[in-house]
Formats: structure tokens, sequence, C-alpha cells
């Protein structure tokens, strides 16, 4: 489970390695100044790559029917009306 701990910014200088493992395993770190929250240290976060468009092009493949959906399905969907 994360811990929330707060240090002051002196605090967080003398032990930035061990604050920043701390984060990385899941604790919230709260950097304080003048005793008020000043600033959160979080673990980096990779962004996503962009999509390319049409990469799985020739890749997928449908059924010729697969718009057409059986009676009983659709019976059981709406009944008799």
């Amino acid at each position: 489970m994360s811990e929330l701990v707060q240090v002051n910014m002196h605090e967080a200088k003398s032990q930035l390695s061990q604050l920043a493992e701390r984060a990385w395993h899941g604790d919230k770190i709260v950097v304080t100044k003048a005793g008020k929250p000043y600033v959160d240290l979080l673990p980096h976060i990779d962004t996503p790559r962009a999509r390319k468009p049409g990469r799985l092009k020739g890749k997928i493949r449908m059924s010729a029917d697969f718009d057409k959906t059986p009676e009983d399905i659709i019976d059981g969907f709406e009944g008799s009306l």
C-alpha cells in the first residue's frame, strides 16, 4: 500500500535518492516549503507511442456476413412486439 510522505525542501535535497526510490515503488512524496505543499515527486512514465493509422492493414479479416444479425438474436433483444 502506498504511503504519503511529506518532507521539507532541505530534507528532500539531502535524501533525494531515497525519496525517488520510494516514489518509484508507489509512495506519494510531497515536498513542502514553509510548511505548505510545494511539489510532488512522481516516477517517470513513458509517453505512449503516437498512433499510426493503417499499421494493421491486411492483418484483420471480417466475415462477409459480419453485419447480419441472426433473427433469433434480434428476437431475444426485442421480443415479439
